[in-house]
């Protein structure tokens, strides 16, 4: 509903906003024949990608992935066991990592981990590709993918509600979270204890430092 609302605020003010110029008729007509054009690039788009490629359309455009840096694959794989462990043994719903692909509004995205409660999963099939907005995103920095992590995605995983989204940084060693606080995300300030509890994964709580440290990764899986 929250959702809802703040896309028809949206829309209200982008009227207003044609409206106001004499040319309105040319530019809903220019609009809407692109938004034509890029539906049935989206319907080809999906019939064409395999599981082979980490893959994505946005805005019209259909973006492929370099494979990744050793560092990030080292941050996904510790975070992997934390959350899939968590998850599983607190059986709160399912976790996605790498291929799963969410399907907003206008764009396709696979974020490195997205996570949905039972109320989602539950509706999910063996044989499914395509999902909903989930309730928890994760996307780790890479030099081509961070414009993007910051900019579109952001905003698009903002609009669509997903209350809580993760940016990690492999080279800094930094994680920044965002809670969806009145339709907007507000980054949480890092806690005193240096610890990250989760508001959309129920009780989830680890130290930073056991994303990017294999010794600490060890102390909290076992903690778990």
């Amino acid at each position: 509903m929250e959702t809802q609302l703040l896309t028809k605020k949206m829309s209200s003010r982008i009227f207003s906003e044609i409206m106001n110029e004499p040319g309105a008729y040319l530019i809903v007509h220019e609009v809407t024949k692109a938004l034509d054009e890029e539906r049935k690039r989206r319907l080809k788009f999906y019939n064409d990608i395999t599981e082979q490629e980490k893959i994505e359309f946005i805005n019209g455009e259909i973006i492929v992935h370099s494979p990744v840096q050793k560092k990030h694959n080292q941050i996904s794989l510790r975070l992997a066991h934390l959350l899939g462990i968590y998850v599983t043994k607190s059986r709160l719903g399912y976790l996605g990592m790498e291929k799963i692909m969410i399907t907003l509004t206008r764009n396709d995205y696979e974020p490195d981990f997205c996570y949905f409660r039972n109320e989602k999963a539950a509706n999910f099939s063996d044989n499914q590709t395509l999902f909903p907005a989930p309730d928890f995103v994760v996307e780790i920095l890479s030099p081509s993918t961070e414009a993007r992590d910051r900019g579109i995605k952001f905003k698009d995983y903002q609009t669509h509600g997903i209350e809580e989204y993760w940016i990690i940084d492999p080279e800094l060693e930094i994680l920044e979270q965002y809670h969806l606080i009145d339709n907007k995300y507000e980054l949480v300030p890092s806690s005193d204890t240096g610890e990250v509890k989760s508001f959309a994964v129920e009780g989830f709580q680890i130290p930073i430092r056991a994303i990017f440290d294999d010794m600490e990764n060890l102390k909290a899986l076992q903690n778990l």
